[in-house]
């Protein structure tokens, strides 16, 4: 049990961490060490994305992130420890609502050209033109028709968009179904979290497999080696944010690289390239 005296003799934080070693159970202070670790890790390379941005500010490059996943795979967690310190005037998350009627009628992938970066922008996606080749035909929100039409021309628009200079980085987050439902328990248990939690979040569970089928799908029809897809695996949110951040680091040639003094080299055993052979855990 600590003390208020034990709280008074750490004058330091590595003082601190040694009382804590003596005096809780293991599992509970490896987990606290675990926390002060990420949190430095977290503050480094956010220090390096700093340095990116100002690089793609400074060359006018255009470069778009894309978040994908099942429900509760920690999107919009890595997008909010990816922007927390960048410029405003220089950074954009999109996370589009459903369309409108007009933008039904419209091409599909108008609504989101106008959404791409700008020379000398970073742009999130929070779920992106992609919600058509897992969520719209698993939850019937397109026809057969619309959805054959999307996967023969998503290649070619990406590779419009990489001839013409900007740079799409597409991740997916991969999390067990177990790991899904513990995620949905929790929102559920927070009033801070209840408004993520919808009626399509209840079908996660239910249509797993029909995600998956399509999910596969999406993998093998869209990986190319201009847009490969970068799988985030691991039931760690803490992980996959610092390991996606690495892998969006090591991308690029910015100048000040490194200089945060940390590894910006992602690990292989979380974030990987798409393979027919890849061993998932979604």
């Amino acid at each position: 049990m600590l003390t208020r005296d034990d709280f008074q003799k750490g004058s330091n934080k590595e003082e601190f961490l040694k009382i804590l070693k003596e005096k809780l159970p293991e599992d509970i202070y490896n987990g606290i060490l675990y926390s002060v670790n990420y949190e430095k890790e977290l503050l480094k390379l956010q220090a390096e994305l700093v340095d990116l941005q100002q690089w793609v500010a400074k060359y006018n490059k255009r470069v778009c992130v894309l978040f994908e996943g099942r429900d509760a795979a920690g999107k919009g967690g890595a997008i909010r420890r990816f922007t927390e310190h960048l410029n405003p005037r220089s950074m954009r998350v999109v996370a589009l609502t459903k369309p409108t009627d007009v933008e039904k009628g419209q091409w599909y992938f108008r609504r989101y050209i106008k959404e791409l970066p700008d020379p000398g922008e970073l742009v999130f996606f929070d779920r992106s033109w992609y919600n058509r080749a897992v969520v719209e035909p698993v939850m019937g929100f397109c026809n057969e028709e619309a959805y054959n039409k999307f996967m023969v021309q998503v290649t070619e628009f990406e590779h419009m968009l990489y001839e013409d200079g900007v740079i799409i980085i597409k991740f997916w987050f991969s999390i067990s179904k177990e790991e899904q439902e513990r995620r949905f328990n929790a929102r559920m248990k927070n009033p801070l979290k209840e408004w993520k939690f919808s009626e399509v979040d209840k079908q996660g569970q239910i249509l797993w497999d029909k995600y998956t089928y399509y999910k596969e799908q999406m993998y093998s029809k869209t990986h190319t080696s201009f847009s490969p897809w970068i799988i985030i695996k691991t039931n760690i949110k803490k992980e996959a944010r610092l390991e996606s951040m690495r892998y969006v680091l090591s991308r690029f040639d910015y100048e000040g690289k490194g200089n945060s003094g940390t590894t910006i080299l992602p690990d292989p055993n979380v974030v990987q390239r798409y393979h027919r052979m890849i061993k998932q855990i979604d």
